[in-house]
Parts: structure tokens; sequence; C-alpha cells
């Protein structure tokens, strides 16, 4: 095959004239297999034995995966693994936990605001000449 045939089958291949990149990414991602994933596979194993470097090739597996799926599968891991991942759901405890934090914080900025206005309320009182009333409370006041 000459080289002007060959660029218009690598022209045909890839939809537009360049040629693909060959660039590798620097790090490759770890694959994961789920647990209905390993189960299949190793029950398509188990029922045709002689087809085994077959699905290996095909799956793209190295015998080693199934000698490590067979080994959680006895210690009954593998349907531990069908669990999803992630954080756990709060309790009723820690969510009105919660739910009192943030209403706590609430009340006090909102005490904050009263006091602000107080003391101005204060000031100008006093910058006016009008005398308040003393209010007999637990001793927090001046």
């Amino acid at each position: 095959m000459d080289m002007e045939s060959r660029q218009g089958l690598v022209s045909k291949a890839n939809g537009s004239g360049a040629a693909p990149d060959p660039e590798v990414d620097p790090k490759a991602k770890r694959r994961r297999f789920g647990a209905a994933y390993k189960a299949r596979i190793l029950e398509e194993v188990d029922r045709s034995p002689g087809q085994t470097g077959a699905i290996l090739r095909r799956e793209g597996l190295y015998s080693s995966h199934l000698a490590s799926w067979r080994k959680q599968r006895r210690a009954g891991t593998l349907k531990a693994l069908s669990k999803k991942r992630g954080p756990k759901g709060k309790s009723a405890a820690e969510l009105e936990n919660e739910k009192l934090r943030k209403e706590l914080a609430r009340v006090k900025r909102e005490l904050e605001k009263a006091e602000i206005l107080i003391g101005a309320q204060k000031k100008l009182a006093e910058i006016l000449g009008i005398d308040l009333p003393k209010i007999v409370g637990n001793g927090d006041d001046e």
C-alpha cells in the first residue's frame, strides 16, 4: 500500500485529516470493579472452566483478579462490598443537636443586635437629657 492510500485510510478512520494524539496520560486511572461485576465474572468463569483465558482477555483482567475475588466470595465480603460507600446518615440525636446549635447561634446574633440597639438608645437618651427608668434585674446590668 502506498503512502497516499494509507493517509486516506487514516483520515477516513479519524473523521478528520489529523492523526490521533499518541500521547499517553501521565497517570493511569485505577479501575474499580463493583460487587455485581465481580460476581458476574466469577459465575461466568465457573460455568465455563475451559474458557477462562478468553473471558479474562475479553474483560481485560488478570488471573490474580479472579483469585482475590474468589477469596472475597469465600469470606463473604463480596456481598458486603455491594453496599454504597460514603458518609453514613446522621442519627436523630445528631440532627436535633445540629438544629439546636443553629438556633442558639441565631438567638445569640439577635441578642447582640438588641444589646447594640439598647446601648444606642441609652446614649441617645443621655444626649437628649431623658431619664430612663431603672430596671431591676438579676444583677447583670450596670
